[in-house]
């Protein structure tokens, strides 16, 4: 299933920008970023459920915050892109 993850992530403190380049390390993990602070990822339930755990234990709740958007599977018709940088198909081969 197709997951947009987005995050506001305090970084008044080093504390902060310390949260928030391990939040994007972790979406990285799972998907692409295709805007600050915005990562598509497409994951089975299983990932999803350690992704939310994972960006969970990172994150300070009273200073920070997460979003999940599940899109499913049939996500195709429900996402538009307009503009540079379009982004990958997941679900295409990855050729090096």
């Amino acid at each position: 299933m197709l997951v947009v993850i987005t995050y506001d992530v305090s970084t008044l403190t080093g504390a902060g920008q310390k949260r928030l380049r391990k939040v994007a390390k972790v979406c990285q993990n799972y998907g692409q970023r295709v805007q600050n602070s915005v990562f598509e990822c497409f994951v089975d339930a299983t990932q999803f459920a350690s992704l939310k755990i994972e960006l969970s234990n990172i994150i300070d709740p009273d200073e920070d915050s997460l979003r999940f958007y599940q899109l499913g599977n049939n996500y195709r018709n429900k996402v538009m892109h307009i503009g540079a940088k379009p982004s990958l198909d997941l679900e295409d081969p990855l050729i090096f």
